[in-house]
């Protein structure tokens, strides 16, 4: 990419796509192109395609989705499969018609099976049964996934896809009944904290997390996700017949939900207890990424958990 080219950052105002965005304004890129949702439905296939013969970007990054927790995932299924499917697809169909030169396509970790071998490689993919909590959501990213090798093979589009471990980071979500489980967890100590500091503290709850803490979790701040994402635009290719361009981010290394849980209430200055909810679902028991292919390309993340919780818990803050 050349510092002036016309650059695509679809969810801008996300956490992947505010990452990337500021990712690529501090590498000195001039032209980025965005849209939020009132200017440009992403589901609507005429509105996109008429968006991509306007602006003619020559670069994508594919950011834009409906994303959530367990609760999120059980409560809206079909909003999540027929979000995800609609974005996914005019954005795709409609940078092929555009002739777009290069599209990252943001996928997910549970795009793999539930009970798949740790850590999880890139061909892995459809070899078991998803997660039922997350299934809708998967299902549309695979579909995304294969619709990018389906374009590749049949016009010669470069659309690669990325699968990225769990995420945090600035702009998350924090809200507890949508929201992933890290960012759950700073604001659940956070507010746990307030109530502590106004006594009496005999009268505190301890805070109640889900599940029984004993599933192991990789995570990623989203500004080394918008590092990698951009290596990879510049330096990683599909090979027709060899690499069908499936590439995982991530760390390569997991904690518990419960040493997650221990990090962040350090991190946030709560002297209280932590109880468990073992009627809640646990999830998948172990969700870590093979980052071999990545690694072999020559890049690595450079935020470690403990600094990365820190900087996200301070950001909340400020938001607070």
């Amino acid at each position: 990419m050349h510092k002036s080219s016309g650059i695509y950052v679809a969810g801008h105002r996300g956490l992947v796509g505010s990452a990337i965005v500021r990712r690529l304004q501090s590498e000195g890129y001039t032209d980025i192109i965005t849209r939020t949702h009132s200017e440009l439905d992403l589901a609507g296939q005429a509105e996109v395609e008429e968006f991509f013969k306007k602006e003619r970007p020559e670069y994508v990054f594919l950011a834009a989705a409906k994303v959530g927790g367990i609760i999120a995932n059980n409560t809206y299924p079909a909003e999540f499969i027929y979000t995800n499917l609609m974005i996914q697809t005019c954005i795709l169909h409609a940078a092929y018609l555009s002739s777009v030169k290069k599209l990252v396509f943001l996928g997910s970790s549970c795009i793999y099976p539930k009970f798949a071998p740790q850590p999880m490689k890139e061909e892995y993919l459809l070899t078991g049964e998803l997660e039922p909590t997350n299934e809708p959501y998967a299902v549309a990213k695979i579909a995304g996934i294969k619709m990018c090798q389906a374009y590749n093979r049949q016009y010669g589009t470069s659309f690669i896809s990325v699968m990225p471990t769990n995420l945090y980071g600035p702009n998350d979500n924090f809200d507890l009944e949508t929201s992933h489980v890290l960012p759950a967890m700073i604001r659940k100590f956070h507010e746990a904290k307030s109530i502590e500091s106004n006594p009496p503290a005999s009268k505190l709850q301890p805070v109640v997390l889900w599940g029984t803490g004993s599933p192991r979790r990789e995570f990623l701040h989203v500004d080394d996700l918008a590092d990698a994402c951009l290596f990879l635009m510049e330096n990683y290719d599909i090979k027709p017949g060899i690499d069908p361009g499936l590439i995982n981010i991530g760390t390569g290394k997991d904690i518990t939900i419960k040493e997650l849980a221990e990090m962040i209430k350090e991190t946030v200055g709560y002297k209280g207890s932590i109880s468990w909810d073992a009627t809640r679902p646990d999830g998948t028991p172990q969700k870590l990424l093979d980052v071999t292919k990545l690694k072999s390309l020559g890049w690595e993340p450079g935020i470690a958990l403990k600094q990365g919780i820190k900087q996200t818990y301070d950001w909340y803050n400020k938001q607070a």
